[in-house]
Formats: structure tokens, sequence, C-alpha cells
């Protein structure tokens, strides 16, 4: 039987402002990636956020990017090979320090927003983006967008690897996600969203926003949690995954 694991971006509110409602969206999924405090997210939602997975049985993973609050870590900044290794470590940290008080085991970790897309063209940014997930517990499972730099660096760096396809975000020629500044970026048709998901799970393939078809591996199926309706998205996808026969369970291991 096919299988994937189904995740979202979750914890992203700080002080008083929230982004998405967690509580729906969290029982659909296997794996929660939690903000850590840079781009989104501080110390009370990443306690409770872990405790909320936990409760459901959904994997947790940490989920750092550029400390951009302001930006919400979409915008690009330019850093040190030192910089990026320090800035997954802090991250990972404070949210590793959350999970051992909880007694809740911290699975994976997918970087954010811009950090992710650069890493997933830029090698020596996703080299010190493996390095510092390495260095924390080489047992963890590295998140990245299927065929990019930061997937091939894992590989590499001898990590757990899950690559990455989007269920709401459209692809470009060279397998990258739509930047958001254009049109047609997020894709907010359930019908769209279900093809592709179905496409890229059968056939291993993806269509452009100009029309080709490049490949993918599908090891992971992401849905952004801040979207609004996202809860009513991820119910809708989760049961066209089910009718399909297609398993959703958390990504395993193949190296500890």
């Amino acid at each position: 039987m096919p299988e994937i694991d189904f995740n979202s971006d979750l914890g992203e509110g700080f002080s008083i402002y929230r982004a998405g409602d967690d509580a729906a969206i969290l029982p659909h999924l296997t794996s929660a990636n939690i903000a850590c405090g840079f781009h989104a997210g501080d110390s009370r939602s990443m306690r409770a956020t872990v405790a909320l997975a936990a409760k459901l049985g959904v994997a947790v993973g940490a989920h750092p990017g550029f400390d951009d609050l302001q930006g919400f870590g979409r915008r690009m900044m330019t850093l040190s090979e030192d910089e990026v290794y320090e800035l997954i470590v802090y991250q990972v940290g404070a949210l590793l320090g959350f999970t051992k008080a909880a007694n809740v085991e911290l699975r994976h970790v997918k970087p954010h927003g811009a950090l992710y897309n650069f890493a997933a063209v830029h090698r020596p940014t996703a080299d010190a983006i493996c390095r510092a997930v390495k260095d924390i517990d080489p047992g963890l499972i590295l998140f990245g967008l299927s065929g990019s730099a930061l997937v091939t660096s894992a590989q590499a760096c001898g990590l757990n690897v899950a690559e990455e396809v989007f269920a709401d975000r459209s692809y470009q020629e060279d397998g990258t996600l739509t930047p958001r500044s254009q049109p047609g970026a997020m894709i907010e048709n359930l019908h769209e969203a279900i093809d592709q998901v179905m496409n890229m799970l059968h056939l291993g393939e993806v269509r452009t926003v100009q029309g080709t078809w490049v490949p993918v591996k599908a090891h992971t199926l992401c849905i952004h949690g801040d979207q609004p309706g996202a809860a009513a998205f991820a119910s809708a996808i989760k049961h066209a995954l089910l009718k399909e026969g297609i398993s959703i369970q958390k990504p395993a291991r193949t190296r500890t």
C-alpha cells in the first residue's frame, strides 16, 4: 500500500496574536512543524503546540526560520554558513527543550519560508542546515523540497530525509515553488489541489505553471495551516488520500 506523511506548519502565532487554527487542523495530520520563535512562535505557543500534537499522536518537528518576525520569515536574509548553522541550532534547541520537558520525541526538522526556499537552490546554505541538524541529533529526519539541494545535502550528510511536496503551492519548471509574490503561487481550489496531490503520488510528477511536468518524490505532503479554511482543506485532502487507498503515516527513519 502506498503511504505518505501529512504535515503542516503550526504554532505560528506569538503573544496575543494567532495564525491559523492549530486545534482544528492537527487531527488531520501525522506531522507538525512547530515555529521556534524567530519568524513566529514564542515560549507559550511552543509548549502548547507540543502538548497538543503529543495528545493527538502527531509527530513533533522544529520549524526554524530567518530572524524576521515582521516579515514572517518570508524575506530573504544574507547570512554566512556559520550564521545559518547557529540559527538552526538555536531554534531547534529551544523546541528540543520543550519536547524534553514534556517527555515527547522531537522527530524532524523543516526550515521555514525564505530559508527553506533558499536552501533548496543554494548548496552552502543547505550544507549548514544539515550540519546543524546532524550535530543536534543525527537521528532526526530533515524535511526538504523534493529534488532540491537541501535533499541532496542531507543525503550526503547521512541524515534521514523526507522529500516534501505541496498540496497548496504551484511549481516552476526548475522544481521550485512559485514565489508568493507571483499570481497563482497558492492553490486555493480544492479540486486542483487534490489533482496535484494525486499526480505527484501516482505519476511521480507535478504540472508546473508553465505547463511542463517535473519529477517529484513524495514522502511527506504539506498544507499551510495559516490559510483561510485550512482545516477543511486538510480534511478533504486526507479523505481523498484514504479513498485512493493511500496510507497516511509518519515518515520512517532510514538511518539511526
